[in-house]
């Protein structure tokens, strides 16, 4: 398959009514086509895994495409300077949360990234770092405590940063954190305590809206569960 094979499915598949609601989202919607992420998952399984088509995908800057290259994308083959370049194209918060949560937090080393992207000042590039943490906490089974130890340790000591898609995600990346073991939760925990004592708004706020959910009945009774 060739780029213009997916261009042209994407024009055929493509309609106004989708495109317009993007808008709702917050999602750009002057280079896309409007189709349903069902669809895309569904034509990007077609496809398998082609790295190359990825790379070409990506370079249209059509945002369903984008989303395709990540898809379709091979982790192994993604270098450093790959990652860098796609981050630093970044320009809404699906498609860097979509790449994270796919593509990046399956590479040889997204931990990395996390600790070089987090203090970078561009909105998604630091977005990024966090929904990095957020996809591992769900993703991988296997780490330590003492990695997302390190990952509270980072929102902790980050600077504030008012921006919503910042603190958002920088939110969740706590949250899930929290949601992953009973210790984890109350180092989690303790994490909202020290941000809702800072003296600036965004930190009190993730503080507090994290906290809501992780020492909620719901959330406390299922890691109760999976600690039995």
């Amino acid at each position: 398959m060739t780029v213009r094979d997916v261009l042209d499915w994407l024009s055929e598949t493509g309609t106004p009514e989708g495109v317009a609601g993007m808008e709702r989202f917050g999602i750009p919607n002057d280079r896309a086509f409007g189709i349903p992420m069902g669809a895309l998952k569904t034509k990007a399984k077609a496809i398998g895994t082609d790295h190359a088509l990825a790379l070409a995908l990506w370079q249209t800057g059509v945002y369903e495409a984008r989303i395709l290259a990540a898809e379709i994308a091979d982790p192994s083959a993604m270098t450093d300077a790959m990652m860098d370049a796609w981050c630093a194209d970044f320009d809404n918060w699906a498609i860097c949360d979509h790449t994270c949560f796919v593509l990046f937090d399956k590479t040889a080393d997204p931990w990395r990234k996390v600790g070089e992207w987090a203090p970078r000042p561009e909105e998604f590039v630091r977005r990024a770092a966090y929904a990095l943490i957020w996809a591992l906490s769900v993703h991988d089974k296997k780490a330590a405590d003492a990695v997302f130890d390190e990952a509270l340790l980072l929102i902790e000591t980050a600077p504030a940063d008012d921006r919503p898609l910042v603190k958002k995600a920088v939110d969740m990346a706590l949250r899930a954190v929290g949601k992953r073991n009973l210790a984890l939760n109350a180092s989690a925990r303790r994490t909202c305590a020290l941000l809702m004592a800072a003296p600036e708004r965004s930190r009190q706020w993730i503080g507090r809206h994290a906290l809501k959910e992780l020492e909620s009945d719901k959330v406390q009774a299922r890691l109760q569960k999976r600690a039995g």
